[in-house]
C-alpha cells in the first residue's frame, strides 16, 4: 500500500509516479529524483528486479527525508545529515541489519553521484555501521526432518511441486531466489546450475531423492505451464511462482504433516549446511555448495556440535593427547 505522506514521488507508486510526472503539465522530475532514476536504470541492466525494488525503496528513504530538512539537491549531502537520518530510522526501530543494508545502498548510489559529478566525494564512507547481531537459525533436527520429508501426500500435482521443492531446498542449500529463478535449462541429471548473489553461478550435485521428486514434477508441470514459459516451478495461473507462494507453500505443508516447528526456505539451507558440515567436517566444500564468496560467512552460517569440536580437537592436536595416568608405584618411585 502507498504511503501517504511525503513528497509525490515517494508516495505513490512507481507506475504512478511515471504517469504523474508525465502528465503532471510538463512539470520537471525533481533533481534528486532524476539521479535516482539514472542510477535505477543503470543498476537494472545487471540486476534483478527484486534487487531494484530494494534500491528504490532504501534509497527512496532518504529522498523522503531530505525533504521534511528542505534539502532539494544532492550537493547538500554531507556526513552530518547522513548520520542525523540514520539515527532517525534507528528511533523509529529499523532493525540494525535492515540498518546496515540501507547504508549500503546509499554508499552505492553515493558513488554514482560522485562519478555524475553531483558530489565531489562519498560521504556514506564516514558513517558507520551498525553492530549487527549474530542470530543463528536452528536446523531442524536430522531425523524429524527426513521423516517429514518422507511423509507421503495425495499425488495432487501442486502437493508433488511442493514437494520438489523441499527435496531442492534441503538437497541443494538453495537460497529463496535461487530457487524460485530456476529454469528447466537449469536442470540435468546430476546437478542444478544456479546463480547466487552478485550474480555469481554455481554447480550443486543433486540428490538422488531430489533427482525422483523433480521428476515427478515435470510430469505435471506441461499440463500447467503458460505458452513459452521457462521456469522450473510455476503456479495455477501458468507462470513463475513467486518468492511469498513459495514461503507460504512450504510453511503450509510443515502445518499439514505435523511438523512442530516454523518451517522456511532459509532454515531448510541452514539445515543442508549444518548437517552436511557434521558429516563431514569440510568447512570449504560446505562454502562452496552454499556459494559463500568469504569463509566468514560460512563460519557463522553454520555450527558443529561442542561434542564433535572437543572430539576432533583431543585426535588431532598434539598438545591435547591426554597421557595415560602413572601408576601408584610409579608416582610413588618418582617421589
Amino acid at each position: 500500500m502507498a504511503s501517504t505522506s511525503g513528497p509525490p514521488w515517494i508516495r505513490c507508486s512507481r507506475s504512478t509516479w511515471e504517469k504523474w510526472s508525465a502528465d503532471c503539465c510538463g512539470v520537471p522530475r525533481p533533481p534528486v529524483q532524476a539521479a535516482l532514476d539514472a542510477f535505477l536504470k543503470r543498476l537494472a541492466q545487471r540486476a534483478s528486479p527484486a534487487t531494484v525494488d530494494a534500491y528504490r525503496r532504501d534509497i527512496g528513504g532518504l529522498i523522503g527525508y531530505l525533504e521534511t530538512q528542505d534539502v532539494h539537491a544532492w550537493h547538500q549531502l554531507d556526513v552530518t545529515l547522513l548520520r542525523r537520518y540514520l539515527a532517525h530510522e534507528r528511533t523509529r526501530g529499523m532493525a540494525p541489519r535492515t540498518l546496515a543494508r540501507r547504508r549500503a545502498a546509499l554508499s552505492r548510489f553515493a558513488d554514482e553521484l560522485v562519478r555524475r559529478g553531483e558530489l565531489d566525494h562519498n560521504p556514506v564512507q564516514l558513517t558507520q555501521a551498525p553492530r549487527q547481531p549474530r542470530h543463528l537459525p536452528s536446523p531442524v533436527d536430522v531425523d524429524l526432518l527426513g521423516r517429514f520429508l518422507d511423509t507421503p501426500h495425495d499425488g495432487d500435482p501442486l502437493e508433488v511441486r511442493d514437494q520438489a521443492m523441499l527435496e531442492l531446498f534441503y538437497s541443494c542449500g538453495l537460497r529463496l531466489a535461487e530457487l524460485a529463478a530456476l529454469e528447466l535449462s537449469s536442470l540435468d541429471e546430476r546437478h542444478v546450475r544456479v546463480v547466487g548473489k552478485g550474480g555469481k553461478p554455481r554447480q550443486v550435485p543433486l540428490g538422488s531423492r531430489a533427482s525422483d521428486a523433480i521428476r515427478a514434477w515435470l510430469g505435471f508441470r506441461s499440463a500447467l505451464a503458460g505458452e513459452g514459459e521457462t521456469a522450473l516451478f510455476i503456479a495455477q495461473h501458468g507462470g513463475r511462482l513467486g518468492h511469498r507462494s513459495i514461503q507460504a507453500r512450504l510453511a503450509d505443508t510443515a502445518r499439514k504433516r505435523g511438523l512442530p516447528e516454523h518451517l522456511h526456505p532459509h532454515r531448510l539451507r541452514h539445515s543442508f549446511a549444518s548437517h552436511l558440515l557434521e558429516s563431514s567436517q569440510d568447512l570449504r566444500a560446505v562454502q562452496e555448495l552454499l556459494g559463500h564468496a568469504n569463509l566468514s560467512t560460512t563460519q557463522i552460517y553454520t555450527r558443529l556440535d561442542w561434542q564433535q569440536l572437543a572430539e576432533v580437537y583431543d585426535k588431532a592436536h598434539p598438545r591435547a593427547r591426554r597421557r595415560p595416568a602413572a601408576s601408584s608405584d610409579e608416582s610413588s618411585d618418582n617421589r
